[in-house]
């Protein structure tokens, strides 16, 4: 039985309904599918490594190396689903634009460069006189380019995902587990009956703390996005740039951007920690005037476009940036803690945990394995007073970049 049928736990299922034929996978999901983060992040399927606490955002050469091979399978494992089912999510290798207005994001993109030469990897710069027929706005001073991300609609991919699951595999939508008993066999309680189950994968992220795993070691962190309404021939005109392309801030409290397939902007920026992982909408009317300033300083030439849609979704985090891979008790497994790589990581640590499960190994198997984890956080009230300090202190230093 797997818990969580985001990417990480429709990977898993797959994957353990291939390896094991006759055997009947049950795939629980609280919600429906695509309702949870894995429908609502902004769609960026992204190779390359990025680690935010080393200087050049690759450090240890061998363990980057490592982490763009595991992005890569994940994006290989998507590609070959959506070819192989035909899932219309408008999946394109269109690459990302990573920009940057202040000081300190020009010097981000200066670092990550020297980072991106070691791992050997390509990369282009944009400057500002350029940028617009790019990306339509003259906003940002300086973009570098790469090309290796994929863009996907990220709910018409997961819906595809599910949809399209091995026939021995049973998805139950809308059945949050309400109590869990674990022994020979687990036991867990829903509002509809029990499910008894000889081995459970968790694939819940932060909500695995829940099934009394790794308490204490994740972080909820939602950010908040807003789509636009559809634009008009004449603004589509006015903006210029490409049609279809997606930017990430060179500061990780930016704002991240898109243009849909069907001519929306998107707006991605705001963050807050919410411990018990559940979204208030208070935040919501808070971060949307948040996100119109962010949009009229990028699409001045703009005006009037409202916001269709605004919502929030949960990163699970962890302070040293790990995951958990392997067994969390006897009969009892987990990939958790994607920390923002949901898309490409959850994908594959999902599909390999199945094939450990059955008996393999491999080199990205037994990298996953070797991880420390998520380490422990501060007592309460500690930790939410360090969190939130430290979110809204990162979003003030962001200046123009928020």
């Amino acid at each position: 039985m797997v818990v969580g049928a985001g990417f990480t736990g429709l990977a898993a299922a797959r994957q353990l309904a291939l390896n094991f034929p006759n055997e009947e996978i049950v795939l629980v999901e609280a919600q429906e599918v695509g309702f949870g983060p894995s429908g609502r992040n902004a769609g960026f399927a992204i190779d390359l490594p990025h680690d935010i606490g080393a200087e050049d955002y690759i450090g240890d050469l061998e363990t980057a190396q490592i982490s763009f091979k595991l992005n890569l399978q994940g994006q290989q494992i998507l590609r070959s689903l959506v070819e192989q089912f035909g899932i219309e999510c408008h999946m394109r290798p269109s690459g990302k634009y990573q920009a940057a207005i202040e000081d300190r994001g020009i010097a981000v993109l200066d670092a990550y460069c020297r980072g991106l030469d070691k791992l050997g990897q390509p990369y282009e710069f944009i400057d500002a006189q350029d940028l617009p027929a790019h990306i339509g706005t003259s906003f940002y001073r300086k973009a570098l380019f790469t090309p290796g991300t994929v863009l996907v609609q990220p709910s018409a991919l997961v819906k595809g995902l599910a949809d399209t699951l091995p026939s021995n595999v049973t998805l139950y939508e809308n059945t949050p587990i309400t109590e869990v008993e674990y022994g020979a066999q687990t036991i867990l309680s829903h509002a509809g009956g029990r499910i008894t189950t000889d081995k459970l994968v968790l694939a819940n992220n932060a909500f695995g703390m829940r099934f009394g795993f790794l308490q204490g070691t994740m972080l909820p962190i939602f950010t908040y996005g807003s789509l636009t309404r559809v634009l008009t021939e004449a603004e589509q005109a006015t903006l210029g740039g490409k049609e279809f392309w997606g930017l990430i801030p060179a500061d990780p409290f930016g704002t991240t951007l898109r243009r849909t397939h069907d001519n929306r902007l998107f707006v991605r920026n705001s963050f807050s920690f919410i411990p018990d992982g559940r979204s208030r909408k208070k935040y919501l009317d808070r971060f949307v005037q948040r996100h119109r300033t962010s949009y009229e300083r990028r699409f001045p030439m703009l005006p009037g476009v409202e916001f269709e849609y605004t919502w929030g979704g949960s990163l699970a985090m962890s302070r040293n940036h790990m995951g958990f891979f392997g067994e969390l008790a006897p009969n009892v497994y987990g990939a958790l803690c994607c920390n923002g790589l949901g898309v490409t990581r959850g994908t594959v640590t999902g599909s390999l945990l199945a094939d450990w499960l059955a008996g393999k190994r491999n080199e990205l198997i037994d990298f996953l394995l070797s991880s420390p984890g998520p380490n422990r956080n501060p007592p309460q009230p500690f930790l939410s007073a360090g969190v939130n300090l430290n979110l809204r202190w990162g979003q003030f230093c962001a200046g123009r970049e928020a």
